[in-house]
């Protein structure tokens, strides 16, 4: 599963305002909402119980909440820059800018951690990650994400 098979141009959000951790795992339930039907209650508690576990921010200012959801019929992604970074909790106690949610169903299993290890050696790469910060706006971040599966898979 690639990543671009999780996504699609809008779901890709540039420039989102969150002050806190909490606030943007608001506007991101808020978002998911939109786009798997699921309540956005129920993304935002299945992300506040995940992040409870230890914290999806993985280091050098990403971070990559998931969670497995009842009544979910497919694996969903949803990235974010933020306008401004934040605390997120961080492995590395660096603040966080690029957001990459994952949501998948209950019964992904396997499916769900290929997916996560997809993203995350994706968003590994420095100079990936330079180049979403520096982008323009969503259209060129999606670019970025087209252009990254494709030198990963040559």
């Amino acid at each position: 599963m690639e990543v671009c098979e999780l996504l699609a141009p809008d779901r890709i959000l540039d420039g989102l305002k969150a002050p806190s951790k909490k606030k943007a795992l608001l506007e991101l339930a808020r978002l998911a909402a939109t786009i798997t039907g699921l309540p956005e209650r129920t993304i935002f508690d299945i992300l506040q119980e995940r992040e409870k576990l230890g914290t999806t921010g993985v280091g050098r200012g990403i971070a990559i909440p998931h969670g497995k959801f009842p009544g979910l019929d497919g694996i969903y992604g949803l990235f974010v820059r933020l306008d401004s970074p934040i605390n997120f909790d961080s492995v590395d106690n660096e603040p966080v800018d690029l957001i990459f949610l994952l949501l998948a169903p209950e019964t992904a299993g396997a499916d769900h951690l290929k997916a996560l290890a997809r993203v995350s050696r994706l968003l590994r790469s420095n100079a990936m990650c330079g180049k979403i910060r520096t982008a323009r706006n969503a259209s060129e971040i999606w670019n970025l994400f087209l252009s990254g599966e494709a030198s990963r898979a040559a």
